[in-house]
């Protein structure tokens, strides 16, 4: 892998806040996270990674004011007959495939093994990410334009 793909990247890191990302090209792997592999966490000093970051962003619905539907709805442990569907990788949310255009899914929709759920962006490219269980949608935990981690819950399936 090219070291200013690498440089890059790691500028990206520092501007989003990201705690850590993996890239794969091919053969060639490369990881570049925040926090050590192993070990105690040491605290990163501030010049080395720029300006203080905000706190990533709770996991929580969206507010009622944006009159989403799934305002009501809480961020705790799923039921024994819940599954989550995670991210799968570190990018942007989109619900669907344009701007303007219906979501995939919505809450209450009944959705089929290998469904699109989602789109995730990373690195200009637009991941569809499906449905890895049938059920009905009964939570969506992600907003359409949010960053997204790897492993943040996105939907929960019944």
């Amino acid at each position: 892998m090219d070291i200013r793909k690498i440089k890059k990247l790691i500028e990206l890191l520092e501007e989003s806040g990201i705690a850590e990302i993996e890239i794969k090209e091919g053969e060639e792997a490369v990881r570049i996270s925040r926090m050590p592999v192993g070990g105690a966490f040491v605290q990163p000093q501030q010049a080395w990674f720029g300006p203080a970051q905000p706190p990533p962003m709770p996991l929580a619905p969206a507010p009622a004011a944006s009159g989403s539907a799934a305002a009501g709805e809480s961020a705790a442990k799923p039921k024994p007959n819940e599954h989550v569907i995670t991210a799968p990788m570190v990018g942007t949310f989109y619900a669907s495939a344009s701007p303007g255009a219906k979501a995939f899914v919505e809450i209450g929709d009944e959705v089929k093994v290998g469904q699109v759920l989602c789109i995730i962006e990373a690195m200009k490219m637009m991941n569809q990410i499906e449905a890895d269980r049938a059920g009905r949608i009964t939570s969506i935990m992600a907003r359409n334009g949010d960053p997204v981690e790897f492993g943040q819950p996105l939907f929960v399936v019944e």
